[in-house]
């Protein structure tokens, strides 16, 4: 101890804090204050601070505390002032109020909060507000600027539990349904390598792919169809052949507008099935309303990363690998319904927005 005599300034906050009750309690126990110092190394004046403070507060005088500043003294925007930053930074883009760009930096948020209050922050003085305002730096997702809102919104509140009555009045089930393509040339991931040296992936240089058909249901449940052609109305309309066959009950089917499902030949076959499927339109492009849209993402990560086709008929047979091994892991399908972006539950058989 007699190394530190005079300054246990360099100990950490919980170790000073032990130290001072350890010196107090001998103090208490009738050592003299020369000998208490003597053994743990502290200056007399440090014994004579901590017998005060004992004496005044007790233990809690001697506990350790937070240092420095507290939390909201002394910042240069008040609290009206970064509440109007955060919600400006939350509901606009940068190009919505004059700056460049479309996505938030630190730099852009200081630019704003030039603009606005004549104030010029350093980036990590920032970065400090956005922390405390509760806000991270996140990859943000996509909406097609096509989109209307307001077609989002009828759905929400007008076609889906239009939707939902009457798959209840039927007993009937809902499924979301769309088309993947498979490319030979996909390569997804990264994998390990030596510093500087970019690691080779070697794949067929010939260029094929494959189409697929599925449909998912909140019960984990998937239909699948894959095939080498193109995706037209005559591949719609055996789909919906394989689909009805596979329900003793009405499907409604939950599809994007695709020129396909709205073709002739399809609107021909609906009719002639009516006790059968009933297709439902998502409105124009709003991919992210449909939960299969995540299968598609998922076959087109996970399958470049574990095969890799010489051709065709090798994509072929793992595509449908791909899609069996879903089947049989519903957990996984039934996930696809917890999204950020769309939630759906179920409730008496049926899947609830």
């Amino acid at each position: 101890m007699s190394d530190l005599v005079g300054d246990a300034r360099h100990l950490s906050p919980s170790a000073q804090e032990a130290l001072r009750l350890r010196a107090v309690a001998a103090l208490v126990a009738g050592r003299d204050r020369e000998n208490v110092a003597a053994v743990f190394g502290v200056s007399l004046k440090a014994v004579d601070d901590w017998w005060a403070k004992w004496q005044a507060g007790g233990r809690e005088a001697l506990a350790m505390h937070p240092r420095g500043k507290p939390v909201g003294v002394h910042q240069v925007l008040d609290e009206a002032e970064q509440a109007a930053v955060r919600q400006a930074v939350l509901d606009h883009r940068p190009c919505d109020v004059g700056l460049s760009g479309q996505l938030w930096t630190r730099r852009l948020v200081g630019e704003l909060i030039v603009e606005l209050y004549r104030v010029r922050l350093t980036e990590p003085g920032v970065g400090k507000y956005l922390k405390r305002w509760g806000l991270s730096f996140q990859r943000p997702d996509k909406r097609a600027v096509e989109q209307d809102p307001r077609a989002v919104r009828r759905r929400h509140e007008e076609t889906w539990p239009k939707i939902r009555a009457k798959a209840r009045k039927d007993g009937g089930e809902i499924l979301f349904a769309d088309q993947v393509g498979i490319r030979s040339g996909q390569v997804t991931g990264r994998t390990w390598g030596e510093k500087g040296k970019t690691p080779v992936v070697r794949r067929s240089g010939n260029r094929f792919s494959v189409n697929a058909m599925s449909a998912i249901s909140t019960k984990g449940r998937m239909h699948f169809m894959v095939l080498t052609e193109s995706f037209t109305a005559e591949v719609m309309c055996r789909f919906l052949d394989r689909l009805a066959g596979h329900f003793d009950h009405k499907v409604h089917l939950v599809v994007d507008g695709h020129s396909a499902h709205r073709s002739r030949k399809v609107r021909d076959w609906l009719a002639a099935h009516s006790e059968d499927v009933e297709l439902h339109f998502l409105p124009p492009y709003s991919p992210e309303l449909n939960p299969d849209e995540l299968v598609n993402a998922d076959i087109k990560h996970s399958l470049p990363r574990q095969h890799r086709a010489r051709d065709q008929a090798e994509l072929t047979a793992e595509t449908r690998r791909f899609f069996r091994r879903r089947q049989r892991q519903p957990h996984i399908v039934r996930g696809c319904f917890g999204g950020p972006t769309v939630r759906y539950t179920l409730d008496e058989n049926l899947m609830i927005f």
